[in-house]
């Protein structure tokens, strides 16, 4: 059977204060009153059975999941006891469906990505699936064709694309993965135009994974091991608990696609937007004839200019007169005042938050 798994565990720092560590990125209302992890399901119910779709996310975060997705069945939601990277994320999730089908292939996404127009991304997994299902071995990649260099995201190389049969969209052969790079070689990448994005979605079957974490990453074999022979006994909490925090933290990037062999890609016809910052949502949100973008209910602005003004507060109202290239962003407890180009100092800024208050505004 097929099965999509949701990638729901991040906190999205860089979206402070609206994002705290109780209260993740991808569970913010500011896309049309919905979130995120929202839209991300809806996306998927039209290809997927309800309950064949996975949520996977932090401890922590497992009520306000089901907030967000009431429909969906409890034991579809597991949560990690403890903070890892993708591979080990991605190796419980395949451990999970394992157990439950031993034949079971699985979409990996994101709940924090933007992804439109919806159909495009449909029929894109749609075709992934069918690959791999006739082809289990394989593991599937989805591309983005880039529109800038950028130097925040890794680059899929993508050659020799084929038509296969009964997909809508052609296939390519992976001839390397590459992580972010600076500038120039971001440029050259770009101008080959045989580098796509590495939109972080990706296609297999949960047995396949498994061989190659196995392979490739072998410290992760003792402690899925451990988790699968308990996964739904009375001690499937408690193994978990233990075993889980002992995975490594590492990428499935590094951990295994960079090395690892018969890895196609599909090129996702989508505009693509991880969104992981305010300065993201001038991508997405209409911006006014001053360039503000704004995503509040009350608000006034006097000759203002290229600024983003954010909150979820429906009763607040901001006001501004005069600010320029700015970012405001206002929730029930704190407010965030920063120039748009110092964004990437609120790490920064969050380490003298938690010297001086403690977790109370984290």
């Amino acid at each position: 059977m097929n099965y999509a798994v949701i990638m729901a565990g991040g906190t999205g720092k860089r979206l402070w204060p609206l994002s705290r560590k109780k209260r993740p990125k991808q569970v913010l209302r500011l896309f049309g009153g919905h979130t995120l992890l929202y839209h991300c399901y809806h996306r998927l119910v039209e290809i997927f059975d309800e309950d064949k779709i996975i949520v996977l996310t932090n401890a922590s975060y497992v009520d306000i999941v089901h907030e967000n997705l009431p429909q969906l069945p409890k034991e579809n939601i597991i949560a990690e006891p403890a903070v890892r990277d993708t591979a080990s994320a991605i190796g419980l999730a395949a451990t999970v469906l394992s157990k439950r089908d031993t034949d079971a292939t699985m979409a990996v996404l994101s709940a924090d990505h933007i992804i439109e127009p919806t159909e495009n991304l449909q029929a894109a997994l749609k075709d992934g699936l069918n690959c791999i299902n006739k082809n289990p071995q394989c593991l599937m990649v989805f591309g983005i064709e880039p529109t800038t260099p950028s130097t925040q995201l890794g680059y899929i190389k993508c050659v020799d694309p084929v038509e296969a049969k009964s997909c809508i969209n052609k296939v390519y052969m992976v001839e390397a993965f590459k992580e972010k790079p600076d500038l120039k070689t971001a440029k050259q990448y770009v101008k080959a135009g045989d580098f796509f994005w590495n939109s972080g979605i990706f296609v297999w079957k949960a047995k396949t994974i498994l061989d190659y974490l196995r392979k490739f990453l072998p410290e992760s074999t003792e402690p899925l091991t451990k988790i699968s022979d308990a996964w739904e006994t009375d001690n499937q909490q408690q193994q978990l608990n233990e075993w889980f925090p002992k995975l490594p933290k590492i990428s499935i990037d590094f951990a295994v696609m960079e090395k690892a062999s018969n890895v196609h890609a599909i090129k996702l016809d989508c505009k693509w937007l991880d969104m992981g910052s305010f300065n993201a949502l001038a991508e997405i949100i209409t911006s006014d004839e001053h360039d503000n973008v704004v995503t509040a209910e009350l608000y006034e602005l006097i000759d203002c200019k290229n600024t983003i003004v954010v909150t979820e507060e429906h009763d607040h109202l901001i006001a501004a007169i005069g600010v320029k290239d700015m970012v405001v962003a206002h929730s029930k407890d704190a407010t965030l005042i920063c120039p748009a180009d110092q964004t990437h100092r609120l790490k920064e800024l969050l380490e003298n938050i938690e010297n001086k208050t403690g977790e109370q505004f984290l």
